[in-house]
């Protein structure tokens, strides 16, 4: 059973708050004390603020015990999706607000959800993104947080997905759509996005709030990236697109996003193919011919992308934006990737199913 870390008062259990914020936290001991002094700095007092400790190891109770926060923990490590589901459970508030505990919310960011859905009652969910100033300054981390808030804030505001880093959704909403999906998700995945595609396609309205800005404390290394943008993003969110035949045409997933990630894939396999065009292999092109061939790929690469490039180079300096450069061409050819071998492997198990059918019938009729 989930435990409490904090005694209640007769009156305090018996208000019923506006907002209710869950924290999910496992082992979150270095930025859970930045992100619970933010949220008590809130201009909302009307709100209630829950952290789920999964089955942490470190301090995470110990920091909670010291702000007016309610304490609960999973009985078994659950994951976020999990934890966010509890702490939803036990929320009094009409709309629950979902805050990484890596996340540091503006002290008007709780009047301001609450405000967007006092306006908009017809609004089912909204998140933000992350601010322009990343807490880190080693490139990765900076790179990650700033093409997060670019995407973010050039995307359109009417939303089919949803994020959990820092995003709000009616508990009534929540509860009727059976929250994330924790069974599938057990692990930090797309357990936000899925339920926001789930709203969507049922005519929920989502918002893309842009004035939501929050700052995000997690230092990235090569090694988290691509752990985080492979096995937790790209082959759980590829199987949901090919699961529900729904590709979505806004944030990550834009045609300009596409063509840019199959540009890519054609430029390193052009790169590929140099050594084999210098040593006359391919005769039906030559070096010379084949590096025009790449270099029109490259700068067709830079004019789809010129402006989140320019942005980099704005925000941090050209040496940045050049570096940037290669960071995303880097991450678009492993998204491709990994999208092209499952889809691949998707295929092929349908055909293959497909024939056992037809031989399956064929037996049955001899």
């Amino acid at each position: 059973m989930p435990q409490t870390g904090q005694m209640e008062t007769p009156s305090s259990a018996a208000e019923a708050p506006r907002l209710s914020v869950v924290v999910p936290a496992r082992n979150a001991g270095l930025h859970l004390a930045r992100c619970l002094e933010a949220l008590g700095r809130s201009q909302r007092a009307d709100c209630e603020v829950i952290v789920v400790d999964d089955c942490s190891t470190d301090n995470t109770r110990q920091i909670v015990e010291r702000y007016s926060a309610r304490y609960l923990c999973t009985p078994s490590q659950m994951g976020p999706a999990g934890a966010r589901n509890l702490g939803a459970r036990h929320a009094r508030g009409e709309v629950i607000v979902f805050v990484d505990a890596d996340v540091v919310l503006p002290a008007e960011a709780l009047s301001l959800i609450a405000g967007a859905f006092e306006s908009a009652p017809e609004l089912a969910a909204l998140f933000g993104s992350y601010d322009s100033a990343p807490a880190w300054d080693a490139f990765l981390s900076q790179y990650k947080n700033l093409i997060h808030h670019y995407v973010h804030q050039n995307s359109n505001e009417s939303a089919a997905t949803f994020w959990a880093g820092c995003g709000a959704i009616r508990k009534s909403v929540f509860e009727e759509f059976g929250g994330f999906n924790a069974e599938k998700y057990p692990r930090p995945s797309i357990e936000d996005i899925e339920l926001g595609l789930r709203l969507a396609n049922s005519g929920r309205k989502i918002r893309l709030e842009k004035r939501l800005q929050v700052k995000h404390l997690k230092r990235w290394t090569l090694r988290s990236l691509l752990r985080a943008d492979v096995l937790h993003r790209a082959v759980p969110w590829t199987n949901l697109i090919l699961e529900t035949r729904n590709l979505p045409r806004d944030l990550n997933l834009t045609f300009p996003a596409r063509l840019s990630a199959a540009l890519v894939g054609l430029l390193a396999l052009g790169v590929a193919l140099l050594p084999f065009s210098a040593a006359d292999l391919l005769r039906w092109t030559s070096p010379r011919e084949l590096s025009v061939v790449l270099a029109g790929l490259v700068v067709l690469l830079l004019g789809l992308n010129w402006k989140l490039y320019a942005f980099f180079g704005r925000k941090r300096g050209w040496r940045f934006a050049a570096g940037a450069v290669l960071a995303h061409w880097f991450y678009y050819f492993y998204s491709g990737a990994v999208f092209l071998l499952l889809s691949a492997a998707h295929f092929l198990r349908a055909f293959w199913m497909s024939l056992r059918s037809v031989a399956r019938r064929s037996r049955a009729l001899e």
